[in-house]
């Protein structure tokens, strides 16, 4: 910001540091954009068509799609790379997935167990509990 001139004018300066940060350009949005469109039209298509019988492939074909657009989203239109502020989002989305995943993996492990290490109960010693 620079000092203001004798007629009492402000002059603002407005420094914007974009050294390191790649934007896109029209050609990397219309590749992203087609990209996503296809990674949507293709589980659609599975679903809708009955491609393939077997649901529970059909689940794993369509989360595989929604990972691959995941990273498509990230690089074309996030802009998130190893060299984007010097390697930090990166960073920041590697100890995110980390998490999620430990979160997740636990998750599943408890109920699992839970269901295991729960007492028995028949419906006759259901119908003599109070409440």
């Amino acid at each position: 910001m620079s000092a203001g001139n004798a007629a009492g004018n402000v002059h603002v300066e407005v420094l914007h540091d974009h050294d390191e940060a790649a934007h896109g350009t029209l050609k990397s949005y219309t590749i992203g954009f087609v990209l996503s469109v296809i990674l949507t039209a293709i589980p659609f298509w599975l679903v809708m068509g009955h491609v393939i019988v077997d649901s529970q492939l059909n689940a794993i074909v369509i989360m595989a799609f929604g990972a691959v657009q995941i990273v498509v989203h990230m690089h074309y239109f996030l802009h998130m790379n190893t060299k984007s502020e010097g390697g930090w989002t990166f960073l920041a989305l590697v100890f995110t997935v980390v998490m999620v995943a430990i979160t997740l993996a636990g998750s599943i492990w408890v109920m699992y167990h839970m269901n295991g290490n729960m007492m028995p109960m028949k419906p006759a010693d259901m119908s003599t509990m109070k409440m």
